[in-house]
C-alpha cells in the first residue's frame, strides 16, 4: 500500500475532523479491500441505524486520536 498518513499534525480542528473521516475511511478499505464487496454492502449499513451509530462512533474515536497528537489545538487563537 502506498504511504498516505505522514503525520496527525493538523492546523485546525475542522482539518482534524476530516483527517478522522478518512483514518476511518482507510480503516475500512484495510479492513475490506474488495472495493466491489464495499459497494454491494454500502446499501445496506447506509440505512441502518445502528450501522451509522457505529460508524459515528469511529470517527470519534479517530478524532480523539487527532485531537490529542495537535495538543487539543491550544496554540490556535480560535
Amino acid at each position: 500500500m502506498e504511504q498516505w498518513l505522514l503525520s496527525l499534525r493538523t492546523d485546525t480542528p475542522q482539518e482534524g475532523f476530516e483527517l478522522a473521516i478518512q483514518l476511518s475511511q482507510r480503516g475500512v478499505v484495510y479492513t475490506q479491500p474488495s472495493e466491489e464487496i464495499r459497494n454491494r454492502l454500502r446499501p445496506l449499513y447506509s440505512k441502518n441505524a445502528d450501522s451509522l451509530i457505529a460508524a459515528s462512533q469511529i470517527i470519534a474515536i479517530n478524532f480523539q486520536t487527532v485531537a490529542a497528537a495537535n495538543d487539543y489545538w491550544k496554540n490556535t487563537t480560535t
